[in-house]
């Protein structure tokens, strides 16, 4: 039996984001995230901490559309690094927690504003991306 045969039957290889090295730093040294964000449009991370300080201060619309940035800037990214729809995308490797991080916030925010189908799905998403991203990220 070849290895290819036995991978398929695993299911796919888990998607590994790669690092935004500059945005990380940035932020580290204190840079705002509206600022970064300008400069690196496609950073998942970026937008999921808009749309978590946007939440914190209970602007729940922009929370939602912040994350819903994220969230597709991050399906963007995932399919340019092999992701073909499904498939773990591990919270353990740190360059995929922007694309959690804005997931969570989507299905948090659409719940907020009445959405009936949208909060299940992601919920979902999240889950079958990786069981414990959710508790990770509300930090249980």
């Amino acid at each position: 039996m070849s290895d290819e045969f036995r991978k398929n039957l695993m299911g796919p290889e888990p998607t590994l984001l790669p690092a935004e090295t500059d945005v990380y730093a940035q932020l580290d040294a204190g840079a705002e995230a509206l600022d970064l964000v300008e400069k690196h449009p496609t950073s998942s991370l970026l937008w999921a901490v808009l749309a978590e300080e946007a939440w914190a201060e209970g602007r729940t619309i922009d929370s939602y559309a912040y994350s819903r940035v994220g969230y597709h800037r991050g399906l963007d990214s995932l399919r340019r690094n092999g992701w073909r729809g499904v498939g773990p995308i591990p919270w353990e490797h740190e360059p995929n927690r922007g694309f959690l991080r804005a997931l969570y916030s989507l299905g948090r925010a659409s719940a907020a504003i009445g959405e009936a189908e949208e909060p299940e799905r992601i919920e979902k998403f999240l889950n079958d991306s990786d069981p414990a991203a959710k508790a990770a990220i509300e930090g249980k």
